[in-house]
Order: structure tokens, then sequence, then C-alpha cells
């Protein structure tokens, strides 16, 4: 029964929609701030902090699960 409870989680994560919205602004916003500090040199290397910030933070939270 468990083996069957997995594959039934793992089809229901699969169909899940809800975060999409998300993600898809998430990846606006990141292509927004490239294309800014492209044109603006002065805001580049803030927002090359703020870039490797939320990389090093997802690094430690992968490492974490």
């Amino acid at each position: 029964m468990n083996k069957l409870n997995q594959h039934f989680l793992k089809a229901r994560v699969w169909t899940d929609v809800r975060g999409q919205d998300l993600v898809e602004y998430s990846l606006m916003s990141g292509f927004v701030a490239l294309a800014a500090s492209a044109i603006i040199p002065g805001i580049s290397v803030s927002v090359s902090k703020i870039f490797s910030s939320v990389a090093s933070t997802m690094h430690i939270s992968a490492q974490q699960s």
C-alpha cells in the first residue's frame, strides 16, 4: 500500500500547476533585472549581489534537503 501511495503522490505533484504563476513571475523579474543591469551599468553591481545571494541561499537549502 505504501508504494501505491507514493505513485499517487508523484502523479499529483506532476499534475499540480498551482506554483506555475510564481515561477513565471520569478523568471520574468529575473529577465527584467538582467536587462536593466545591461542597460544601466550603475545597477549591475547590486543586481549581481542579489543574484549571488539568491544562488547561495538555494545552494544551502538544497544541501539541507
